[in-house]
């Protein structure tokens, strides 16, 4: 008999009986019965989850998956950045019979680790290694989510099946906004690194890309500050989007750049006992339940307004990856058990909203609003904040409730410190966010500045066919840097697209063991 896919509603306490999941969907006995997909609902005034459920015959277990290893005359590809587009982009180049060469201008994640805690505690700015540069990218450090709407792009449970076969939780196959948590996502990064160097792959940490080598019209390697040399048959640009320095070396250059829409706004922090009781509809929820979680979009003063990276039980970080910045980010452990709930709450950014012509107009913008928040918090790594209920009424917080920032918040009127428009638009939305989440605008709720980094504000525009930078031919612009992803599944699926297009056009060089 054939495998049955059954879609069934479950309370929180059913979910954890699973002989109340099999009689839910109506599993005889003897048929194994496997929980495929799971979202929950707060909509109803009894929160529930949605379930696809299989009902049938096991399914064989499947082992992890590991890339052959590759012959000593594999031609290298040589990818900038050790992100989630760089990290996929080599995986899948092995499997393709390439040679990674990964240059990487931060620190392994183990090191790194230190630097991002130095970072919080004294408040200085190592420019190579903070909560961006570095092994992982900048999702490394902020609850590793992976949800994403960019299905088209490629196979999602590709990506999600290699973390799992490194070391994350088989759920979040399942979950349909699943996340690793920080505290779980370096070690699964760590143990990624391992299999591409065991399989033939390189790594070079503390090197940062400072010029490209072109040779006969082609771009075949890079150059690092250090004046180290690595060349390849292509390169894949996997930067991130705070590589400032990979921008303004395309201006100088002359090659193609765009200025591309981004969004900022604030850090919100809630108690997330509140948050859960808005969304749980009161205080008597279930147990059972996860720290709740929201979504949220408008549109106000003629801009997008929406939630960004939500860490359910969570801490705000110092993001900045620059002395003279100041910019916020969230993230979450695992068990998201600290007792905040933060989300960014972004306004997008056009062309039209800033002054200034040119490519790197809003990466101008974005950096002189940093600077801003960064000399309103007396010249240091503190986040300039005011209660939200202040911000509405535009005036100064007299005092500030307790927050989960790692690092000191300093009251300062935001509404005089953001953009006009970002402020007018901000107000707007949260008084639409509160009549969807009555309670959101709370004296409790604290709002920290500034979170800019949503996006890259610049894109390195790519041929459509073949993905090659429009003018640099063998040059490969990847993932969130180049302004083609948001998050880490999407830049990974673009990594992995990006290394398929080399193939495509190097194959017949690529062999494999």
């Amino acid at each position: 008999m054939e495998n049955r896919t059954v879609q069934i509603d479950l309370s929180p306490e059913q979910l954890a009986d699973s002989a109340a999941v099999r009689r839910a969907a109506g599993a005889a006995e003897g048929e194994a019965c496997r929980l495929v997909r799971r979202s929950i609902d707060c909509r109803r005034r009894q929160v529930v989850y949605h379930c696809t459920v299989e009902v049938g015959s096991a399914p064989s277990p499947a082992g992890p998956v590991s890339p052959a290893c590759l012959n000593d005359d594999a031609p290298s590809l040589v990818i900038v950045g050790a992100g989630p587009a760089g990290l996929f982009a080599a995986i899948r180049a092995i499997e393709l019979g390439m040679r990674p060469i990964i240059v990487e201008r931060g620190k392994p994640v183990e090191q790194r680790r230190r630097d991002v805690a130095s970072l919080a505690r004294t408040g200085l700015v190592n420019p190579d290694s903070n909560w961006c540069f570095g092994e992982g990218g900048a999702g490394t450090f902020s609850d590793g989510k992976l949800y994403t709407r960019s299905t088209k792009r490629g196979d999602v449970s590709y990506v999600l099946q290699r973390f799992v076969d490194h070391g994350a939780d088989p759920d979040i196959m399942v979950d349909v906004h699943a996340h690793i948590g920080t505290d779980c996502l370096g070690g699964i990064i760590a143990n990624m690194r391992r299999t591409i160097e065991a399989a033939g792959g390189e790594y070079h940490f503390g090197s940062r890309v400072t010029d490209f080598v072109i040779k006969e019209g082609r771009v075949v390697g890079v150059v690092t500050a250090d004046g180290a040399q690595y060349e390849g048959v292509a390169v894949v640009l996997a930067t991130g989007h705070s590589a400032r320095d990979i921008y303004r070396l395309f201006a100088e250059r002359g090659w193609a750049l765009e200025a591309k829409p981004f969004a900022m706004g604030v850090r919100v922090e809630h108690p997330q006992e509140l948050i859960n009781q808005i969304q749980y509809h009161g205080p008597g929820y279930s147990p059972l339940l996860p720290a709740a979680t929201y979504s949220l979009t408008t549109q106000a003063a003629g801009h997008g307004v929406f939630s960004f990276c939500m860490c359910p039980g969570g801490v705000i970080v110092p993001a900045a990856t620059a002395s003279g910045e100041q910019v916020v980010n969230g993230m979450s452990n695992s068990r998201r058990n600290s007792p905040w709930a933060n989300s960014g709450i972004a306004v997008t950014v056009g062309i039209e909203d800033v002054v200034g012509e040119g490519p790197l107009s809003l990466l101008d913008f974005q950096q002189s609003v940093e600077c801003r928040c960064f000399a309103a918090a007396g010249n240091r790594i503190a986040a300039p904040s005011q209660r939200l209920v202040d911000f509405m009424r535009r005036r100064e917080s007299r005092s500030l409730p307790r927050s989960g920032y790692l690092g000191d918040t300093v009251s300062h009127p935001l509404h005089e410190l953001l953009p006009p428009f970002v402020v007018d638009s901000l107000i707007q939305g949260f008084k639409d966010f509160d009549r969807k989440m009555h309670g959101f605008i709370s004296q409790d709720a604290l709002l920290l500045a500034v979170e800019s980094r949503t996006s890259s504000p610049v894109r390195i525009p790519r041929d459509k066919e073949t993905l090659q930078h429009v003018q640099l031919q063998g040059l490969y612009p990847c993932g969130e840097g180049a302004g083609y992803a948001g998050g880490i599944v999407s830049s990974a699926l673009d990594g992995i697209r990006c290394v398929e297009a080399v193939y495509a056009i190097l194959g017949s060089l690529c062999s494999r063991k």
